[in-house]
């Protein structure tokens, strides 16, 4: 069996396409959701998509195999809210581990269906608070959570995700460089006090405006120098754009990076109805003329995006040999 990191050397990976567009599919109600173990539960669940690792894990497992069978090398795990801060808008604070061991088993599952060799990412997302703006226009320095309670939620999640079995740890849609920083901590804390061997990190943050910065206001390099200090298996950029957007983006992040460089753009960007148009041969050429530039060592699509995307960008990469590592001078002392 090869390591992924052999495996970068050698081709282009692809990771998986949008968890929630493939569930959307599904159109689950309510009660679907809750399954019988949460049927009396004291408020609406619906929307809480994480939840489904536990009471729908077959629909969770038959998605990650479409993906896989449709070309991926790298699955994430249905773990982008399973912190307690996030789980609190169902107040399922206390669920937050089971989801991630949940979710992670699923991921492990569809991998052995399928019959291939593949890796699952365990997804850490950005959390629905913010550590460096206010949520309080009049009060400016206000912050609705501190950044303990974060590497706490956070090294939460992260033991849940290696009990279950991942391969690597992803931070990714960062739009607040300091709730990544804060899971970053929380990653290294863990493997610190479990003296387990580490997994490999990948880190993914999102560019929300034209101006190439992040919501938190750093430009892309500023972002990087902020994260490098985690020794990353890769850097990159996923959500808020479609490819056609992310391209410059990403052609500069190719140029920075000491690290492999990661693109899993939207399907475009959204219609008026919020709905995705691209269609999956677009969104391929686009990242095949990334691959073809040189700039990218794993791909695959975020928001929107299908297993039908994920099949095109794979098909049309697989010959296309991935982004080299440059070679970084040691600074003098």
């Amino acid at each position: 069996m090869k390591t992924i990191q052999d495996c970068l050397k050698e081709r282009i990976l692809i990771i998986d396409g949008a968890m929630g567009t493939m569930i959307q599919r599904h159109k689950l109600q309510e009660a679907d959701y809750r399954g019988e173990r949460f049927r009396d539960w004291h408020c609406d669940v619906k929307g809480n998509n994480d939840l489904l690792c536990i009471t729908q894990p077959e629909i969770i497992i038959g998605i990650h195999k479409e993906y896989l069978d449709a070309g991926a090398d790298i699955i994430e795990t249905n773990t982008f809210s399973s912190t307690s801060i996030a789980m609190a808008d169902y107040q399922m604070q206390s669920l937050a581990h089971e989801l991630n061991v949940a979710a992670a088993k699923c991921a492990r599952e569809a991998i052995k269906r399928s019959g291939k060799q593949a890796w699952v990412a365990g997804a850490i997302g950005p959390l629905n608070k913010t550590l460096s703006l206010s949520p309080d226009v009049n009060n400016p320095g206000f912050r609705a959570v501190t950044f303990d309670e974060v590497v706490d939620a956070y090294y939460e999640q992260v033991n849940g995700l290696v009990e279950g079995g991942v391969d690597i740890l992803l931070v990714e849609t960062i739009f607040d460089t300091l709730n990544a920083k804060a899971a970053i901590f929380a990653i290294k804390k863990y493997f610190r006090d479990t003296k387990k061997e580490a997994l490999p990190i990948m880190i993914s943050g999102t560019i929300t405006d034209a101006s190439g910065r992040t919501l938190s206001g750093q430009t892309l390099e500023a972002f990087y120098t902020s994260v490098m200090h985690a020794k990353p298996l890769s850097i990159g950029l996923n959500c808020a754009l479609g490819a056609k957007e992310m391209r410059p983006h990403i052609e500069e992040l190719s140029q920075i990076a000491s690290c492999y460089v990661s693109a899993y753009p939207n399907a475009g960007l959204p219609n008026a109805m919020g709905e995705y148009d691209e269609h999956p041969e677009e969104t391929a050429h686009y990242l095949e003329d990334w691959a073809k530039e040189g700039w990218v060592n794993i791909v695959g699509g975020c928001c929107g995006t299908t297993p039908d995307h994920i099949k095109h960008i794979a098909e049309e990469v697989k010959n296309i040999a991935p982004r080299q590592l440059p070679v970084v001078e040691k600074e003098l002392a």
